[in-house]
């Protein structure tokens, strides 16, 4: 898979997570399969996937808070992970991707202030139907660049790193993947928390700690 077409289907994600359409195919899941397909190993994305949405079901995109980016976090982790075998690939594309979720987020708050002066006034009084069409289409083609540039600059960065660092990583595939579950169940006791705690959630708690126990047999 090429930097160009990660940073293509990064630039394409993260107009779903809001700009356009919103099919969901923005979540790690989906991200994360798509990925990995195009790199040439979809078992690999998928698993990034789903490593990466149980991370990141903690971020509610609601009103004007700032979150995780997890399209083009998705992306660089999946491509990361699948373009390179072995078990260090999988920790650094994860970890790196989780990083670049972040600075996902950022670029989201300073593309919404960038929309903010390139909306035209509705009260203006010389205001036309084609100009809010071109404002509309102006910041739908920032969401773009901006999503391109994100995740090609953390493909970039995390293959480097894999190249420098993958060898050096100390556990087994196995043992990696625990590792990131474990990490992946502190999210999901902060979810359980927005949902009002293990004292009105007992059922929800011990049905999730039956399937991730049998999950991580499977694994």
């Amino acid at each position: 898979m090429t930097l160009l077409t990660a940073s293509l289907l990064g630039g394409l994600l993260a107009l779903d997570a809001t700009a356009v359409g919103q099919f969901m195919v923005s979540r790690p899941l989906a991200a994360g399969l798509l990925a990995g397909w195009l790199a040439g190993d979809p078992v690999t994305g998928f698993l990034v996937g789903v490593v990466l949405e149980i991370y990141l079901l903690v971020a509610f995109p609601v009103g004007g808070a700032r979150f995780p980016e997890g399209a083009t976090a998705t992306v660089v982790a999946a491509v990361t992970a699948a373009s390179n075998p072995g078990p260090g690939a999988l920790a650094l594309g994860v970890g790196l991707g989780l990083v670049w979720g972040q600075l996902g987020g950022w670029t989201i708050s300073g593309m919404r202030t960038l929309n903010s002066y390139m909306a035209p006034d509705p009260a203006a009084p010389d205001v036309r139907p084609s100009m809010v069409v071109v404002g509309h289409l102006l910041a739908v083609l920032l969401d773009f660049l901006r999503g391109a540039v994100v995740t090609g600059t953390g493909v970039w960065f995390a293959q480097n790193a894999v190249n420098r660092l993958g060898g050096n990583w100390p556990l087994d595939q196995a043992d990696t993947l625990g590792l990131l579950l474990v990490g992946a169940a502190v999210s999901v006791g902060i979810l359980l928390r927005s949902f009002g705690g293990l004292a009105r959630r007992r059922v929800l708690f011990f049905a999730g700690l039956i399937a991730g126990v049998a999950g991580g047999l499977l694994l």
